[in-house]
């Protein structure tokens, strides 16, 4: 079925199993994994990829998100938004703003 998306959402866990030819040509891929994985030639020795196997399917999709730096930004923007949503319902400003 994967093969059928247009939109492809990805979050197993498991680093890179989704791989390109799995992924319908043009399609969006939003890859919400974060994975470490075994890297020799990092400082650390490890580096972080997603769910999706990123240099596979790069050439034929329409979109794909990179891990790091992809869906991360908009998780903290959105998580922000609802937090200062939240704040403005618990001390009535928002609510008092309404009514003028």
């Amino acid at each position: 079925e994967v093969g059928r998306a247009d939109i492809l959402v990805v979050g197993i866990g498991k680093a890179e199993i989704v791989k390109g030819d799995w992924v319908k040509k043009g399609a969006v891929v939003i890859d919400c994994g974060i994975n470490h994985i075994l890297d020799g030639t990092r400082p650390s020795g490890k580096r972080v990829v997603g769910d999706v196997h990123y240099s596979s399917p790069k050439e034929q999709v329409g979109f794909i998100t990179p891990v790091p730096g992809g869906v991360g930004p908009i998780t903290v923007a959105m998580l922000m938004q609802v937090g200062g949503t939240n704040r403005l319902l618990n001390t009535g400003c928002l609510y008092a703003s309404r009514i003028r």
